[in-house]
């Protein structure tokens, strides 16, 4: 009887999995491949809602402008808070910060400890001391990669993947600073989080680049700025 069982249950077991597969091969990371395919087409989709969200609050700005009766000291006090948001243009002089992982066959400088898998990569904090720095440094906008930072963006990494404002990207990341490049420069030297990163920069080759750009126009945040998980203070 235990015999027959055993038989019983093994023929259940190969008709489950034959039922499962459907003919395919069952041990393959397929599923993997498709949820990355999924995780990049949506970020494709986002950047392409937040241009269009960015085309129709331009005509709603206009309309309100034209309709709503205010006085040339409110426009010029609404002008201003669009720029602290981070929603207008902003040009000037600016500096770009690229940060890289480590090459695939990197080894530890002489007199530095064998590297670990975490030693080789751009970690979140890594991005966020740049970002924090020019800040700090004075900097009129910050662009990270192709996206404005305003006062809610959320600097994220999930593994060495950067994941910012609904949309995902890969190293090298590059960040740019519009503002007072000698005071960017000195807020980035002084900050004590960079000055860690660059120890890893000597020993196991990850990738730091600070290049001046020139006069560039940083664009205005086209995504939406409600809040989903916080409310206004009152």
């Amino acid at each position: 009887m235990l015999t027959g069982a055993v038989f019983a249950l093994a023929g259940l077991i190969f008709v489950t999995s034959f039922n499962t597969a459907k003919g395919t091969d069952i041990r393959t990371d397929a599923s993997l491949l498709k949820l990355s395919d999924l995780i990049q087409e949506r970020s494709r989709k986002n950047a392409e809602l937040d241009e269009s969200t960015a085309g129709v609050r331009r005509d709603v700005d206009a309309l309100a402008r034209r309709d709503n009766g205010s006085t040339s000291a409110e426009d010029a006090r609404l002008r201003g808070l669009e720029n602290a948001a981070g929603t207008e243009k902003v040009a000037g002089q600016a500096l770009s910060v690229t940060l890289d992982d480590a090459p695939p066959d990197a080894v530890a400088a002489p007199g530095y400890p064998k590297p670990q898998a975490n030693d080789l990569v751009i970690h979140q904090q890594d991005l966020q001391a740049v970002v924090n720095a020019l800040w700090l440094g004075g900097a009129a906008g910050i662009r990270v990669m192709d996206q404005r930072l305003i006062s809610t963006s959320a600097v994220r990494c999930v593994g060495n993947t950067l994941i910012l404002q609904g949309r995902v990207y890969s190293p090298p990341y590059k960040i740019t600073a519009v503002g007072d490049k000698a005071a960017l420069h000195k807020a980035l030297d002084s900050s004590s989080a960079i000055q860690n990163y660059l120890l890893y920069v000597k020993a196991y080759g990850l990738g730091w680049k600070v290049d001046d750009e020139g006069k560039t126009t940083l664009p205005g945040y086209a995504g939406t700025v409600g809040l989903h998980y916080a409310s206004p203070a009152p």
